[in-house]
């Protein structure tokens, strides 16, 4: 068992692990960004992720590195790792979340439903891909895209000169004609025992997450669940796994994204589960028994606060906010920024998957006033 669990990355995931370690009677580090950061609570350092000797200090403090985010250079886990350092997930396992061509690669070795695909490195290769594919693709940067980021759909090889100009391998996909998007969240402990939550669908608005509705309604849960296990296992995952899938006409599910941490589709878990995703992903990298994911109430909805401009926080109409019973408000101690994701919003319900909606919109519309 891992005493001191140390996050690298200062954002709201930290943030949001803080009380359910304390909880476990843990202590928690975080190496941040900078001095505003969102978990700043806990921020007992702050320093560049991408210089080793930064790293290394911080790991030297704490029982288990674990993250906030994918970015931080697999050269240098795989250094801390050589040294003796507790590594969870392991560099081996967060290279395939860091870099999606890797990823196509070993989940199709591994024989599971993902998107057509292939390796771009010129211009050839992507009419090719565009010929096979009624001529459009999806394009995507295999490393540093997020939230819509890097990613373009492409009708020629003209929509990509910009891309192709770079000499950098790209990743081109089908672009698959889905009814809706799921995310099969579960988590893995350091022994290989493993637990999955309720398959959840996710409402995305310019390729931002806007709602989650938990469970995912009419949905196969069983094959979402024997999919995040596979690859939870497959790929040798510890902690938090989010499964982004996309469900076709015929209810065939393709994977789309992965990311071995909290999710953002996940967040609905702190009020509607037993054992929320960050206290899951706590107990998992500090290899402790798995918690129950048992649903608190039927229905569960997550709606995420975005930035409206570069004044209004949330906070400021928390008053008229709290008045909405039912109604779990978070936000992340950021400053305002357009479009920037400042907090979230949970309501649950026994009733129906409406209900709740309509409670966590009535708590939105008081903090946009």
């Amino acid at each position: 068992m891992s005493k001191t669990i140390g996050v690298i990355g200062g954002g709201q995931l930290a943030r949001m692990m803080i009380t359910p370690a304390q909880e476990l009677g843990l202590a928690i580090k975080v190496l941040a960004e900078n001095e505003g950061s969102s978990a700043m609570l806990a921020a007992t350092s702050v320093g560049d992720y991408t210089d080793y000797e930064t790293v290394r200090r911080f790991a030297e403090r704490v029982d288990v590195i674990t993250f906030d985010h994918e970015h931080v250079p697999l050269n240098i886990l795989e250094k801390l790792e050589a040294e003796g350092f507790n590594v969870q997930p392991s560099s081996s396992a967060l290279r395939f979340a860091q870099n999606k061509l890797a990823m196509r690669q070993k989940l199709s070795e591994l024989g599971l439903p993902v998107p057509d695909w292939a390796e771009v490195n010129s211009s050839v290769d992507l009419q090719t891909f565009l010929d096979k594919h009624n001529g459009v693709a999806v394009l995507k940067t295999p490393t540093g895209g997020y939230d819509g980021k890097g990613v373009k759909i492409v009708r020629s090889v003209e929509d990509a000169s910009d891309w192709l100009a770079k000499g950098q391998p790209l990743l081109v996909e089908e672009k698959v004609d889905f009814v809706r998007e799921l995310a099969q969240l579960s988590a893995r402990n350091v022994s290989g025992d493993w637990s999955s939550w309720q398959v959840v669908q996710t409402i995305q608005v310019d390729g931002v997450c806007s709602e989650v509705l938990s469970p995912a309604p009419h949905a196969d849960i069983t094959s979402a669940a024997i999919i995040a296990k596979r690859i939870a296992e497959g790929l040798g995952v510890t902690g938090v796994l989010a499964v982004e899938m996309f469900e076709t006409q015929d209810g065939k599910l393709l994977i789309n994204e992965l990311a071995m941490r909290p999710h953002n589709s996940g967040h609905f878990s702190i009020e509607g589960s037993t054992t929320s995703q960050f206290e899951q992903h706590i107990r998992a990298v500090a290899d402790l028994p798995l918690g129950d994911t048992a649903p608190t109430t039927a229905f569960s909805v997550m709606l995420n606060l975005l930035g409206v401009d570069d004044v209004n926080t949330f906070v400021e109409h928390y008053p008229e906010a709290l008045k909405v019973q039912g109604a779990h408000i978070h936000t992340y101690g950021k400053s305002a920024r357009k479009g920037r994701k400042m907090g979230h919003i949970t309501a649950v319900s026994n009733s129906s998957i409406d209900e709740a909606r309509l409670i966590a919109l009535k708590a939105k519309e008081a903090l946009h006033a």
